[in-house]
């Protein structure tokens, strides 16, 4: 594409921190991992943090280390990536939906109360801060203590988005964040799991290194989910650049809020009272031909995806839990958009793709 969706920002910064791993013979879970979840933990102000080879395996380690075995129900948004659901379903649990709010994409607080009342044998709550916005934490946090439910954040898409003055990762039992290479931040391959429980993290430092603390000493069945010291590598650079990056995308976004604004059809993003989203993605909702806007947008070499073309409870794989219908979540999968939003456009991009949405609305 012309114009790319995504581009991982790779410097020669990351290249020379990866060259000197490399000459040290220390490519395994060594010292550049500990620095980075130091540095990360204190970039998201908590007491720890925990690597992890991918987003995936941090939101499974974090759902078994909060305790989740088979049967457990674990309440979460249909609207979302599907590792937030199959970490539940590898830990035995039950996904239980409840639909989202329009606005936001996110988890919706009054659902969640009704969802709670309707539902036995709760666990606990996994919320997504959905494209880079932040939910409703305060009154979601409200819900879950109130009702002794751990409530795990799912940050995959919210590197540095700020909710009340506070980045979000801090507020839940744990928050998980991804590193792949369409996030705001990448090592390639890699996740983290963030939290201030002493007890959980060293949990999860066990069920990443194959149960053990101590060298061939294994405690509890664990797993094989370390971060490499070159992905760390790159990580710890990454983190340095991170807020300068996410400036851009803000100033991306609000460059589009200034342009597109006023076109009838088209909605554009909402954000909440009291939230610093990241804008991992700038989505657009579309009540109609959101399907001929994108044909539209990729014709001229402008990168766009559907940020999610099925919800999860229309997954094939999860069709035998016979879910019911939720309206919002399937209402948006029809009307979702994304465009560029990333911190590698110029200022020549930017006019270019707003052009292009002005000129096909004007159709």
């Amino acid at each position: 594409m012309r114009i790319p969706l995504s581009r991982p920002m790779i410097g020669e910064e990351e290249k020379k921190a990866v060259l000197e791993v490399l000459e040290s013979g220390q490519l395994a879970q060594g010292e550049q991992v500990a620095s980075f979840e130091r540095e990360f933990a204190e970039y998201i102000g908590t007491k720890e943090a925990v690597a992890t080879s991918s987003g995936t395996a941090a939101l499974f380690v974090a759902l078994k280390a909060l305790g989740v075995q088979p049967g457990d129900k674990v309440v979460t948004t249909p609207f979302t990536f599907v590792a937030t659901a199959s970490a539940i379903l590898h830990c035995g649990g039950i996904p239980v939906f409840c639909d989202v709010d329009r606005q936001t994409c996110n988890l919706d607080p009054e659902r969640l109360k009704a969802t709670l009342e309707r539902e036995s044998g709760v666990k606990g709550v996994v919320v997504v801060h959905l494209y880079g916005t932040p939910c409703a934490l305060e009154e979601i946090l409200d819900i879950t203590r109130s009702r002794g439910l751990f409530l795990l954040e799912d940050c995959a898409q919210a590197h540095g988005a700020m909710y009340r003055g506070r980045k979000v990762g801090s507020f839940g039992d744990a928050g998980v964040f991804s590193f792949y290479p369409t996030k705001n931040m990448t090592t390639g391959e890699g996740g983290m799991v963030t939290t201030n429980d002493s007890e959980l993290a060293k949990r999860c430092r066990m069920l990443v290194n194959h149960g053990s603390r101590r060298r061939y000493y294994h405690e509890i069945l664990g797993y094989n989910f370390r971060m490499t010291d070159i992905a760390a590598a790159i990580g710890r650079v990454q983190l340095r650049r991170l807020e300068e990056g996410n400036a851009r995308r803000r100033a991306h976004a609000s460059f589009y809020f200034r342009e597109l604004s006023g076109i009838e059809g088209l909605e554009l993003p909402f954000i909440p009272r009291d939230t610093l989203p990241a804008f991992h993605q700038y989505t657009v909702k579309v009540r109609e031909r959101r399907d001929e806007l994108l044909q539209f947008l990729r014709s001229w070499g402008v990168g766009c995806e559907v940020y999610y073309p099925v919800p999860l409870h229309r997954q094939a794989f999860l069709q035998s839990y016979g879910y019911g219908a939720f309206p919002v979540a399937e209402s948006l999968s029809r009307e979702v958009l994304s465009i560029p939003v990333h911190p590698g456009l110029s200022p020549g991009d930017l006019e270019e793709v707003a052009r292009l949405v002005r000129a096909f609305f004007a159709k």
